[in-house]
């Protein structure tokens, strides 16, 4: 039997569910269509290079879940060929429940939002935490960064999805809002230096 991408989600206790509330049908036909992905191709890639923060989800090896923010410049989180993913890994509270549940559970979870463009990624993935490589931080280091990263985290991608708009609430970076604002900011002080003169 083919394996199915969007099976690392669609288990037989999900689509018991699918089946009963009617939804089964269309996403059977999309299985049998090109389906989900389990590679980066270069429009997701493009949509990653554009992230400033995303949502990771890891479970302990007893099922407890556990989401986190992680945050940072425009593509700090770096697509390293077209199964890997990767990003630098900085102290922070110093609870260590990502790195603990990765050590035993290595299944993680990534949530990308583009809130401007009502857009949002699901990537289902095999995560590591990589300590001394040197040369692995310098690559996923951004260069506009000067905080030393602890350690490395590296995801191996096994299916992703593009979510519906349904339901994303527009929402503005300041860098997103100040570009908005920019022409009208220009035309306004070239009306006031009109009437100044």
């Amino acid at each position: 039997m083919r394996e199915i991408v969007s099976d690392v989600a669609f288990s037989p206790s999900v689509k018991s569910v699918q089946q009963r509330r009617g939804s089964r049908d269309a996403y059977a036909r999309m299985e049998q269509k090109a389906g989900w992905s389990d590679r980066i191709t270069p429009e997701l890639a493009a949509f990653i290079a554009e992230r400033d923060s995303f949502y990771l989800g890891t479970a302990s090896a007893g099922g407890q879940p556990y989401i986190q923010h992680r945050g940072g410049p425009k593509g700090f989180l770096r697509v390293l060929d077209d199964r890997t993913l990767g990003l630098a890994d900085y102290r922070g509270n110093r609870q260590y429940i990502t790195t603990g549940n990765l050590a035993e559970n290595e299944r993680a979870f990534l949530f990308l939002m583009d809130y401007a463009n009502r857009r949002r990624v699901k990537i289902w993935a095999r995560a590591r935490v990589v300590e001394d490589d040197p040369a692995l931080l310098e690559l996923l280091t951004p260069t506009d960064v000067k905080t030393r990263p602890e350690q490395a985290i590296l995801f191996t991608l096994g299916a992703w999805d593009v979510n519906c708009p349904q339901h994303i609430s527009r929402r503005f970076t300041e860098d997103e809002v100040e570009q908005l604002f920019a022409p009208l900011r220009r035309r306004i002080a070239e009306l006031e230096a009109r009437l100044g003169s």
